[in-house]
């Protein structure tokens, strides 16, 4: 925690006070963007949780509703499934997709509905087959 501020001390000069000790210390070495410019939108306007949603990104987390972000897993699991190296593999995904979409069936979250249903895993695998015989 830094020192308080000596009583009849101007703030402005206490603060630069404080950085030059910083300074002098090495604190600001090796900061991450060191010398380089801050990023800056032009094409949009300042938005005050920049930062948040940068370290949001930057982290891989999501601000959808509950029932978007499962219809996105559905999707990306849907293209694992037809990816998947084999047949066992391909109805473990299905498998554990379907779970997630029937508990969200059945419990609704709040949010928008989730308009999906659980994939047919024989449907799943007949396709799966059919692309792996296109190779």
């Amino acid at each position: 925690m830094t020192e308080r501020k000596p009583p009849g001390v101007d703030f402005g000069s206490w603060v630069d006070k404080q950085i030059r000790d910083a300074e002098a210390r090495g604190e600001f070495d090796r900061l991450p963007g060191a010398g380089r410019p801050l990023p800056h939108d032009v094409e949009n306007t300042y938005d005050e949780l920049w930062w948040v949603k940068r370290k949001m990104a930057r982290e891989g987390l999501s601000v959808l509703p509950p029932a978007l972000a499962l219809r996105k897993e559905a999707e990306d699991a849907l293209q694992a499934a037809y990816a998947a190296p084999s047949e066992p593999m391909v109805r473990k995904i299905i498998g554990e997709i379907n779970d997630k979409i029937r508990e969200m069936m059945f419990k609704p979250p709040p949010g928008p509905p989730l308009g999906k249903k659980p994939y047919d895993v024989e449907d799943v695998v007949r396709q799966w087959r059919e692309r792996r015989a296109d190779r």
